[in-house]
């Protein structure tokens, strides 16, 4: 039950930070737009400026999201490998000493 509270925890927080980068990176363009609205007239120059900008912010956030699924889906896999040795050792100390050495000597 520990397990399952402190995975849950863990997505909270993930997603409170998802929520600041994906906030952050908004700001962040809308701010460079802004001022290059006021700088430059023409709409290329403008396009360039937040073309450029948006493309590392959305490299950015889109590599922090990655990490976060690729973490959450090791954590779920980790969890399952457990599962399975605890399994494992439980059927493995119910067995009959006998035939306990018999899978240890591969027969």
């Amino acid at each position: 039950m520990a397990e399952n509270i402190t995975s849950v925890e863990i997505d909270q927080i993930r997603i409170r930070y998802g929520i600041w980068v994906v906030i952050s990176g908004l700001a962040v363009i809308l701010v460079i737009f802004v001022m290059s609205i006021l700088k430059w007239n023409t709409a290329s120059d403008v396009t360039a400026v937040v073309g450029t900008v948006t493309g590392v912010i959305g490299t950015i956030v889109g590599a922090f999201f990655g990490v976060q699924m690729g973490s959450a889906g090791k954590e779920k896999a980790e969890n399952a490998r457990k599962d399975a040795e605890d399994k494992a050792f439980r059927m493995a100390a119910a067995m009959p000493p006998e035939m306990a050495s018999k899978f240890i000597r591969g027969e």
